[in-house]
Order: C-alpha cells, then structure tokens, then sequence
C-alpha cells in the first residue's frame, strides 16, 4: 500500500469523525442547553416575532417582506448549489475512474443535499408567508394553536436554510482532499474551531440564568 493511500483510509475518516463528533455535541447543545447556541437563541427570537406579527394585522406587510427576503436568501443558496453540482459532475466525469472520481463524488452529494435542503426551506417559508396573514377569525381551533403552529414552520424552514448552508461547510474539506489527505485533515478541526465561534453564544441570556436558577434550586 502507498503512502497516499494509507493517508486516504486514516487521515480522511479522521477528519470526517471530527467533524460529526462536533456536529453530535452541537445538536445535543441545541436540545439540552439552547440557550448557549445561536440557532437555539434565533429559534426563541423567532417564536416572539411570529407573535408580534400576528396580534396586530397592521404588521402583515413587514412580515412578508421579511419572510421575502429570507426566501430570496434560500433561492440564492440553492442556485449556487445546483450550479455548483453541474461543475462538479462534469469534472467528475471528466476525471474518470480511480480516487478522483471518488472525491468529486463526496463534494457532488453535498452540494446536492446543500440544494434539497434549501428547496425544503423555501417550501416553509412560503407556507409561513401565507399563515402568518391569516386573519384572526379564520384560525383553526384557537388562536394559540395558530401561532405555534407558524412558529414551528418558520422554524423548520430557517432549520433548513441552516443545514444548508452547512452542507457548504461540509465540502471545503472535501475540496481540499483532492489536494491530498494532509490538507483535508487539517481543514477539518480548523473549521471546526471556526463553526465554534458561529454557533456559540458567550453572553449569558436570561433563559439561561433561569435555566441556572432551577438546578440550584433543585441541589438545594
């Protein structure tokens, strides 16, 4: 076996175990602890937007208008990712058998999930964008049930637009592996160590401070 190749079946795994060891932790954090990440933190902004929005009917332009303009993120998103898988399967098909092929074929599967995924986030904000206008006597049952039901669809759809986005993330070390294992390797706990940064908040909020307050309590 060549160096290379040896450095293919250990570095690569390596690198990809680093990177799905930290996304694990991340979702574990957004469950238990959301109040430490952003996307736990923008999910709670999001729920107290959606019902500023829908007590007063006067809002209903600047809700759409936001929503657009997120739609608009998601479209940009996606188009650059089906472009970018295009590119990809010609140079894909181009570089024939072998390893090559293999590593184009890693960056080709995220940059098409990175679309799928942006697609689904699209769905949801256009479901958000036409019930969130729904006039208050026209909601099913009640009018809290009305709500959360359009706060867990924007927030699946910026959960999508998220994990999107990620999929970007996930092909730049599968970029650099066609530049060899080593470079792969490294770009993994470095980008680790930058997705740190970005989906950790180190100001404590009052969610967590209440969060704090309840487990003294519950020591005592």
């Amino acid at each position: 076996m060549e160096v290379r190749d040896f450095l293919d079946y250990t570095l690569v795994p390596s690198g990809l175990l680093i990177l799905g060891a930290y996304h694990a932790w991340l979702l574990h954090r957004i469950v238990h602890h959301s109040s430490t990440t952003v996307i736990g933190l923008n999910a709670i902004n999001r729920r107290f937007w959606v019902r500023a929005m829908m007590q007063d009917s006067k809002n209903g332009i600047l809700a759409v208008q936001t929503l657009r303009n997120n739609i608009m993120a998601s479209t940009v998103l996606a188009s650059t990712a089906i472009m970018l898988s295009s590119v990809i399967a010609v140079l894909m098909s181009n570089a024939g058998g072998g390893n090559s092929a293999g590593r184009f074929f890693g960056i080709l599967v995220c940059f098409l999930g990175g679309f799928l995924l942006t697609v689904q986030s699209i769905r949801y904000y256009s479901h958000a964008g036409m019930l969130i206008n729904v006039p208050v006597d026209q909601r099913c049952q009640s009018h809290r049930l009305s709500v959360e039901y359009v706060e867990r669809t924007l927030n699946k759809a910026s959960y999508f637009w998220s994990m999107g986005l990620r999929a970007f993330y996930f092909s730049f070390p599968l970029f650099l592996w066609i530049f060899g294992p080593i470079p792969m390797f490294i770009s993994c706990p470095v980008l680790v160590l930058l997705l740190y940064f970005l989906d950790f908040t180190f100001e404590k909020g009052q969610a967590e401070e209440e969060e704090e307050e309840k487990e003294e309590e519950e020591k005592q």
